[in-house]
């Protein structure tokens, strides 16, 4: 199938065969070598397996873009495990959910970062530690493990420091025999999106598939032996953890973790770090051009970026090459239920290509825009794109129903994403029949976030619509309908700030417009697209 070995931890052994003393990661003081990151890996899988954990079994991380989020992602690999990632964004009742659903049997955290305390936050939520686990209506998790904690832990927490030294307990031969059990096909990660139902699905995603697609990345994008990779997207997406870390150990580059976007810490590190690939969504780039200091930072080192997840002017793709200097700028599609990759341009396209479409299918993968029969649409017109191929999902985690209704019997997955292929063959979204919209790079589903608002005792009904946004593509928008108890004190800061307390800061709606009624649809559906109207309306007038 690949060279790269058939799973991840042997990918990571190979290599150290193959790249041996060259670094790896580059964490702050911490340096890692690639024979450095397997040793640190295996001791890794003999603390999980130490800790009971067996085949099958998941564990969670819910963490910053750490080297520790690296080592402890293989080390669960190696140990047979079913990686979980969490978006660091989300709040207790969020990430209880996950952990909940996936039944994780370890969650690896941060005591603390930036001012949130993560595991806090999920034991209060979670009904406090009771009967020997770290939180009480979370049965299945049996251990919450602190990275960089030095404090004393109770309550079933422990740090990593006291995990990694249980490692001892578990012997080397036992830890490769596990390692040695796990299969091409064996379930590598879950990883959780959304849907229309506003219930978030765990999508399942094998060890090969995930190599293969990313081998081809990799390839495509000219990733190579010596690139310094400065990886701004965070670990829990499949930006920063395939196409991030995962993406630098098969090429041989090193992989500089980044757990906090700041423009002015990236423009330092670009010339201190040297870094040659940095991607990231459109934002970034943006971000970065706007800084009125960029012309004091040394940013000649940058080669290669791979952008997507928004719209993207060809002004920007211009600019990137002429003003960052970038040699390649590529931009691609996908989705969590395909591995996050599908299409990709190529780094010789032209580029209003790379700025209007998302790129064709990547080899061995089939891509069409059909109509709601099913059947291919002429070329140049509008339908659901559909992917066929070896990077689609395993199916949502527990979930057949689910799994059923999102790839046929025939194999396609269907994305719910509206495009349009021209006759080469190449993409270009045009709307998310899902009603998803992405803001910073991030996917917002506004079932999800109606569902939270209309907990809330003055809202009666909630409709969520994206709006575009210069700088981070798009931003929520929400319509209201309140209940005639609500005070006069309840308005748009109100509930914005209610909804900060409740959910992740990129799913708050930026705007907030209180309605009498939701326009609906003679079977009493919410007609999106008159909300949509009515918001270019306000926003045209200055809104």
């Amino acid at each position: 199938m690949t060279g790269l070995g058939p799973t991840i931890p042997a990918l990571v052994e190979g290599a150290a065969l193959s790249f041996g003393s060259a670094t790896a990661i580059e964490d702050g003081a911490e340096r890692l070598s690639f024979e450095d990151l397997a040793l640190a890996c295996t001791e890794a899988a003999r603390a999980f397996i130490t800790a009971g954990v067996e085949k099958g079994d998941r564990v969670a991380i819910w963490a910053p873009n750490l080297w520790e989020w690296v080592v402890a992602a293989v080390g669960a690999h190696a140990a047979g495990a079913v990686l979980v990632p969490l978006n660091t964004r989300l709040k207790g009742p969020e990430a209880a959910y996950v952990l909940g659903k996936s039944r994780a049997r370890l969650l690896i955290t941060m005591d603390e970062f930036l001012g949130v305390r993560y595991a806090d936050m999920l034991v209060e939520t979670s009904g406090g530690p009771g009967q020997g686990r770290p939180c009480r209506d979370l049965a299945d998790l049996e251990a919450v493990v602190c990275l960089r904690s030095d404090s004393v832990l109770e309550d079933g927490r422990r740090t990593w420091g006291e995990f990694i030294a249980d490692a001892g307990r578990t012997d080397a031969g036992t830890a490769a025999d596990r390692s040695a059990s796990v299969t091409a096909s064996d379930p590598a990660d879950i990883m959780f999106t959304s849907g229309t139902t506003g219930k978030p699905k765990g999508a399942v995603c094998g060890h090969g598939q995930n190599i293969r697609a990313f081998e081809v990345w990799t390839e495509l994008v000219g990733l190579g032996r010596g690139d310094r990779y400065l990886i701004v997207n965070p670990f829990f997406h499949s930006f920063g953890y395939k196409a991030g870390w995962l993406s630098c150990i098969m090429r041989g580059a090193t992989a500089l973790p980044e757990a906090v976007f700041d423009v002015a810490r990236i423009l330092e590190r670009i010339g201190e770090d040297r870094v040659s690939v940095l991607p990231g969504p459109p934002a970034i780039y943006q971000s970065i051009l706007a800084d009125p200091r960029l012309a004091d930072f040394d940013i000649s080192c940058l080669r290669l970026a791979v952008t997507g997840a928004a719209a993207i002017p060809v002004s920007l793709i211009h600019r990137m090459r002429d003003e960052l200097g970038f040699e390649t700028v590529v931009t691609a599609y996908g989705l969590t239920e395909a591995c996050g990759l599908a299409t990709m341009c190529r780094h010789d396209d032209d580029p209003e290509t790379i700025a209007t479409t998302s790129g064709r299918a990547i080899p061995d993968v089939e891509v069409l825009c059909v109509d709601d029969k099913g059947d291919e649409v002429a070329r140049g017109g509008s339908g659901e794109i559909v992917i066929r191929g070896y990077n689609v999902m395993q199916g949502y985690f527990e979930d057949e129903a689910a799994s059923r209704a999102s790839i046929d019997t025939d194999g396609w997955l269907h994305t719910g994403d509206v495009g349009v292929m021209d006759e080469r063959g190449y993409i270009r979204i045009t709307d998310r029949i899902k009603d998803m919209f992405i803001m910073g790079g991030f996917n917002c589903y506004p079932a999800e976030i109606e569902s939270t608002l209309v907990e809330h005792e003055d809202i009666v009904q909630a409709a969520v619509i994206g709006v575009p946004d210069e700088r981070v593509g798009e931003v929520g928008m929400a319509y209201l309908v309140t209940s005639g108890a609500a005070t006069s004190g309840f308005d748009e800061k109100a509930v914005i700030g209610w909804c900060r307390e409740r959910m992740a800061n990129y799913k708050v709606p930026r705007y907030v417009e209180f309605v009498e009624e939701l326009p609906m649809n003679a079977s009493g559906k919410v007609t999106k697209f008159v909300l949509r109207d009515m918001a270019r309306q306000r926003f045209s007038n200055g809104g």
